[in-house]
This record gives structure tokens, C-alpha cells and sequence, in this order.
């Protein structure tokens, strides 16, 4: 069973001027993302802006990345939605796409009970094989997934673990403590990782294992360092690292992501290109207040 830790890049999705996909900008961002050490590769996510993409444009972004990847690190594609039927297919075709595993949202919009939520993973897992990784963000589905909830679906024999975004400290405390380690002490894999760059040191502190980060999309190999200094247990290099970093953890989160971080990246060279509506460009007052952030991360900007 695949085990998850370290730094994992929340991809975007990079865009021509006109909106329509740049897929050999995305080539190059996949590449330049394992040149510079990133463990693993997100596509699909909240940052690829995948609620815009249409299933076509879906399919050949896995595709580059799974042939980029080449094996190398593991490809996560997102393919959640507030359609439990809907997730199954997305699921399905991202498998056979060669995904290596799948992240899965919480339905947002529906509010789903508990035990709703229980029925919507555990129907995925009975419909395809791909490992599961819960992404649990309270701040865009509307849900919050509670502990005892996350205890009974990481029961589900193919479910990783959590992408944890729900930016309560504690709970992700609680998951670690109540999920994870017996999780671990029964042999089965359970990684608890944060959904926020800013997070990643104390999470990791708590004994969490890494980060689907944002502002790797623009820095992979300092978030790499930042992730391996705290699972080495290393926490002086990894406050370093963390403090170094934190202006643009800061300013990648000034407007709705993915609308800093691709900014950013256009501003160092990157390939990403505009967002589709309804996101927009970053709002003229906070132009001065993202390139101080990155030249105080100590970013180059073209």
C-alpha cells in the first residue's frame, strides 16, 4: 500500500491568454517540478482550478503528467466532486490514465451528514482500486470531516490518508494521535498531510507527514527541504526554512488561490497564465503587496 510523506505540489493549471489550456507550459512545469526534488504531483486540485476544466482538457493534463512522472514520483490526481457517481467516473478514468492514486474532496455544496460522507468514500474504494487520499477543507465544501468521522473512513481498506485543510491545529493533532498512529500499529499506511503551506512545520511537529503545497508550484525545492528537515526531525533547519518562506506562504493566500501563485509565477517566468471565471487577476492594490512578499522570500522576478 502506497505511503505518502514529504512535499507535494498542488498543481495549477497554466493557461494561454486567450483561456485555453497551455499543455506544453504544464509539460514544463511537471518537469521542472521533479528536477527540483518535489516528492509527489497533485494535478486536478483546488489550485489546477479543475471545477473549469472540461473532461477532455482533464484527461490530457493526467496524461502529461503521468508520462512526465515516468514513475519517478507519484502522481495524485484530483477527481472529486459533489456527485458521488460523478467522483466514481472521474475516479475510474484518472486510474486507468495511470494515476497512481486519487484525491477525493469532501462534497461541497450538498452538505452531506456524516454518514453521508461515509457512503460517498466507501462507495468509491468498492467501485475502483486507486488508493484514496481525503482532502478535508471545511472552507470551500462547507463540511468540516470530524475525527470520529475520519476514524471510521480510515477503516476503508484503500484510503492514504487526509490532506488536511481544515486550519484547526488541534483537530489535525487529534487525527495523528486517534487516526493515524493506529492506523500505523495495524500496518496500514495513513499519512496526514497539511493542506496549507504555513502549516507544514507544526504539522509535521505533531508528527504529520509533509505537505500538498501551493507555493511549490513556484519554489519546489526550498518546500522539498522545508518537508525533509522536519520528517528528519531536523526542527532548527526547518524553522529556517519555514520562516524564509513564510512571506510568500503569506501572499500566496492574499486573494482566492490559485490567483497569487499564478501571478507570482508569471512574474518569475513560469508558465501559468491567466485564470478562468469566475477567478479573475489578482486586484491592482494587492500587485505591491505580492511582489514585496516574493522579494522578501527572496524570489527573482522577471
Amino acid at each position: 500500500m502506497m505511503e505518502l510523506r514529504g512535499a507535494f505540489t498542488a498543481l495549477v493549471t497554466p493557461m494561454h491568454t486567450d483561456g485555453t489550456v497551455d499543455y506544453e507550459g504544464f509539460r514544463t512545469l511537471v518537469r521542472f517540478q521533479i528536477e527540483k526534488g518535489i516528492h509527489g504531483l497533485v494535478p486536478l486540485g483546488t489550485t489546477g482550478e479543475t471545477p473549469t476544466l472540461e473532461r477532455e482538457e482533464q484527461d490530457k493534463l493526467i496524461e502529461i503528467a503521468v508520462q512526465e512522472a515516468a514513475g519517478r514520483v507519484p502522481v495524485i490526481v484530483g477527481v472529486g466532486s459533489n456527485s458521488t457517481s460523478h467522483t466514481i467516473q472521474n475516479a475510474k478514468r484518472a486510474r486507468s490514465l495511470g494515476a497512481d492514486a486519487v484525491l477525493v474532496v469532501t462534497p461541497y455544496y450538498n452538505k452531506p451528514t456524516n454518514e453521508g460522507i461515509i457512503r460517498h468514500f466507501t462507495a468509491i474504494a468498492d467501485a475502483t482500486d486507486a488508493p484514496i487520499l481525503i482532502y478535508n477543507i471545511a472552507s470551500r465544501t462547507g463540511k468540516n470531516i470530524d475525527v470520529p468521522t475520519m476514524e471510521k473512513l480510515s477503516r476503508i481498506p484503500t484510503v492514504i490518508g487526509v490532506k488536511e485543510a481544515s486550519g484547526d491545529l488541534a483537530q489535525m493533532g487529534d487525527i495523528i494521535q486517534s487516526v493515524a498512529k493506529p492506523c500505523r500499529a495495524q500496518g496500514k499506511p495513513f499519512a496526514v498531510l497539511s493542506g496549507d503551506d504555513a502549516f507544514t512545520l507544526a504539522l509535521c511537529a505533531l508528527g504529520g507527514d509533509g505537505v500538498v503545497s501551493v507555493v511549490s508550484n513556484l519554489v519546489p525545492d526550498r518546500v522539498s527541504r522545508l518537508a525533509e528537515a522536519c520528517l528528519a526531525g531536523d526542527f532548527a533547519k526547518a524553522r529556517e526554512f519555514h520562516y524564509s518562506l513564510l512571506p510568500l506562504f503569506k501572499g500566496a493566500f492574499i486573494e482566492t488561490n490559485p490567483i497569487p501563485i499564478k501571478t507570482a509565477m508569471g512574474w518569475a517566468g513560469l508558465p501559468a497564465g491567466p485564470c478562468r471565471l469566475p477567478l479573475c487577476e489578482l486586484e491592482a492594490t494587492n500587485v505591491p503587496k505580492l511582489k514585496a512578499a516574493l522579494v522578501a522570500a527572496g524570489i527573482n522576478m522577471k
